[in-house]
């Protein structure tokens, strides 16, 4: 007589902590039965137990004989059973860890994470997840040098300067910035910028409306005089020439070719004026450019009120918290072209807004997604801060727009991390009311919430991230995560071919040198804003407080991935590629005239195919 009984199946079909429980089951149930029929039962526990690790059919055979009985038969079954335990825990822990991904993020616990990032040989944990190594040995440092003339020293009367910003609140945050520069270099006086009323962002604002206007005009005061409004020149009422600068203009391009403009015609007004100046300045105008937006652009009192609110909310749900910067708009994404995983119905749609600009290329997604140029989804970045150990208790400041496809795409993010807040969570409607009409106002909310987090992490490397980061580095180095999406974009697509511990260990080594490092380099274009070396020190601990990048002394360049951060550029690089390196070529700009009608744009003006994409992509 055979009795066969299935006590382990496929270990797809049924999970090994469901066939661990079921050996012990059997064991037990196999030792009871040796105690009451002790000559029926011819095979041991140790060979059901190997025969169960080898995934197998576990059969039973009651044979045709009788073994002879002995009294102590239990003591001779306790080490095979011991034995055959040991051997299905070991079959559990590697079926553990040969699940693919998709099966087991959902489920990972804080000392799991701990346990695997500690034995890929990194730091401990508690110090990387919330502070920067040697972040202590650097500090801002804006102040002028000796060589640097005052305002009063400088500026000519009856040359005035006037600029309009374009794009998102981050964007004309540049705009302004740079515009304080350009007055200098042209020794004249700045009326207060006019902000982007007009663009996909239809924001009414006034400057005074999101800046502290006296504050500006009063710490800018030794650098670069400014009024609120243009005077009269010579009693009479002045009609600015309205101009247009291409983008990283030189300074030798403004003393050339709009200074003989505020010569003859006393103010010129530059349109769009977002990125208008080099990014490579010389030590004391890169300075002047971190105190402008370090310092001197401060938010209003309300706004700043409410932001504190936000940051004190935050603060009471946890000692730390995340801010992620996260852009996923419908527009965006059908801009970029790339595949987002939701099949026929996300072709369809992003199809359908794509070919309203009947000029963009055909899509590649695959070619998109391998050169890094495809925001991470929702659920991506949530893998990406798990793998690079953030666990699930973390709370999570969520800066974002419309999100395509709503509350389905974030799903998986608020599976991860289930602590999730906005400040529509954060704030009752009537205290966000004077803020809601005025997109510009709810993004500088969201700035402030941003800059005080203890870990800032974005899904595209846009103005937001790029002028936080800079913000945050001289500010302390504070950690700030930008995806390396080139190389990480690889993992994404092989996840499910992985072990977590190898796709964790790949996040963490493809993130080295993308963290808010003291010790990272941008190589290549990298912008001023995002990477503000002239205005950052050392300690005298370390060497004496000058600038690094002034001594010669580059950051370390740990990591083989620091040259492919290049990869990684926002949408908006690609409107900006054909005037990058040829617009500094200062022999180019001498041999060229300027245009005859003055108040129409220089005729090396890069014209946008798509001014709508241009600002929907300047946050």
């Amino acid at each position: 007589m055979v009795l066969q009984r299935n006590i382990v199946g496929n270990n797809r079909k049924q999970p090994p902590l469901l066939c661990f429980i079921s050996l012990i089951r059997h064991s037990i149930s196999l030792s009871s039965s040796n105690e009451k029929s002790p000559k029926k039962n011819g095979i041991s526990s140790s060979a059901a137990a190997a025969a169960a690790a080898a995934g197998g059919v576990f059969v039973i055979r009651r044979n045709s004989y009788r073994y002879r009985y002995h009294q102590h038969s239990h003591r001779r079954l306790f080490l095979p059973l011991l034995f055959g335990l040991l051997v299905v825990v070991v079959f559990f822990f590697f079926s553990f860890l040969s699940l693919p991904i998709s099966d087991r993020h959902h489920n990972i616990q804080a000392d799991d994470f701990v346990d695997v990032h500690n034995k890929s040989g990194s730091v401990s944990l508690r110090r990387d997840l919330w502070s920067t190594s040697s972040s202590g040995y650097y500090y801002g440092c804006s102040n002028a040098s000796n060589r640097f003339l005052s305002a009063n020293e400088k500026t000519i009367p009856e040359r005035y300067l006037l600029i309009s910003t374009s794009g998102g609140l981050n964007q004309q945050r540049t705009g302004i910035t740079d515009a304080v520069v350009a007055a200098y270099i042209l020794n004249a006086t700045l009326i207060v910028p006019n902000l982007d009323q007009k663009s996909y962002w239809k924001d009414a604002s006034d400057f005074g409306d999101i800046f502290d206007v006296d504050w500006f005009t009063s710490f800018l005061s030794n650098d670069v005089k400014i009024l609120k409004q243009l005077p009269m020149v010579g009693g009479k009422v002045v009609t600015p020439v309205r101009t247009r600068v291409p983008r990283k203009a030189s300074p030798k391009y403004y003393l050339n070719r709009i200074l003989p403009l505020i010569k003859k015609k006393h103010a010129v007004q530059l349109t769009k004026f977002d990125y208008r100046l080099s990014n490579n300045l010389e030590t004391d105008l890169q300075k002047l450019r971190c105190r402008v937006n370090y310092h001197a652009l401060r938010f209003t009192d309300p706004i700043a009120e409410m932001g504190r609110k936000l940051v004190e909310r935050m603060r009471l749900r946890s000692e730390h918290f995340i801010a992620l910067h996260l852009r996923f708009e419908p527009d965006m994404l059908a801009f970029s072209g790339c595949d987002y995983g939701g099949g026929e119905k996300e072709r369809r749609e992003l199809g359908a807004i794509r070919r309203r600009w009947k000029t963009l290329h055909k899509s590649n997604p695959a070619k998109q997604r391998r050169q890094g140029k495809c925001p991470l989804t929702p659920e991506e970045v949530g893998l990406m801060l798990r793998a690079l150990g953030y666990n699930s208790n973390v709370h999570i400041y969520v800066a974002s727009g419309e999100v395509y496809g709503g509350e389905e795409t974030l799903a998986p993010l608020r599976e991860l991390f289930p602590n999730f807040h906005s400040k529509d969570t954060l704030a009752s409607l009537e205290e966000l009311a004077p803020f809601t009409p005025y997109s510009a106002r709810m993004a500088a909310l969201d700035f402030i919430v941003s800059d005080k987090s203890d870990v800032f992490v974005t899904n595209n490397n846009g103005n937001m991230a790029r002028i936080l980061a800079g913000r945050r580095r001289y500010y302390g180095h504070k950690p700030t995560i930008r995806p390396n999406a080139k190389k990480i974009s690889r993992l994404f697509l092989n996840q499910n071919n992985m072990t977590w511990e190898g796709f964790a260990s790949g996040i963490r080594t493809h993130q080295v040198g993308f963290m808010g490092e003291p010790n990272e380099v941008k190589l290549g274009r990298g912008e001023f804003h995002e990477n503000p070396l002239s205005c950052i020190c050392e300690t005298s601990d370390i060497q004496d407080n000058s600038p690094i990048y002034q001594k010669g002394k580059q950051y370390n360049t740990i990591g083989s991935d620091l040259g492919e951060i290049n990869d990684y550029q926002n949408f908006e690089d690609e409107q900006e590629l054909a005037d990058q390196e040829d617009i500094d070529s200062e022999n180019n700009l001498r041999e060229r005239e300027l245009p005859r009608g003055i108040d129409k744009d220089p005729g090396i003006m890069l014209a946008s195919d798509h001014p709508e994409l241009e600002e929907l992509l300047s946050d």
